[in-house]
């Protein structure tokens, strides 16, 4: 296996990013339209949180695709800042593949923003890293 090899190597870069004034309606079209499973939370490219789509399950008490009753009830409650991780755990583009892995293993969350001179660059997650892996053999 590879040794340093930095997480800019894997990591998304294309990203769909949320802000503070967003509504979760809006998280949740954008969980729907790209599949993805985690959104960060910029103020001008600053990363302040993350949500991500369990989040949005936990607050709906049900899976968010079987009533939009409960969702428009649920969704009106709470806004982004008070659902997203404030201050989440980030990395550097130069930080390895094996520092990503060390945090999520020892963490629940299963995404990592990448942050360079206090600016959202990228995103690692859990299958960006298993992926990296399997390619390995």
């Amino acid at each position: 296996m590879k040794q340093r090899v930095p997480i800019s190597q894997i990591m998304s870069k294309d990203l769909v990013t949320l802000t503070p004034k967003d509504s979760l309606y809006e998280a949740e079209r954008l969980f729907k339209k790209h599949n993805i499973r985690h959104l960060p939370v910029v103020e001008t490219k600053k990363l302040v949180g993350v949500v991500s789509y369990s989040d949005l399950l936990k607050i709906s008490y049900a899976d968010v695709n079987e009533s939009d009753d409960i969702e428009s009830v649920v969704y009106d409650m709470y806004t982004v800042p008070q659902l997203m991780a404030k201050s989440p755990v980030s990395i550097s583009p130069d930080s390895t593949i094996k520092e990503a892995a060390e945090i999520l293993a020892l963490h629940s969350f299963h995404s990592i923003p990448v942050v360079e001179n206090e600016e959202l660059v990228g995103l690692v997650t859990t299958t960006d890293l298993l992926q990296y892996f399997i390619d390995q053999y």
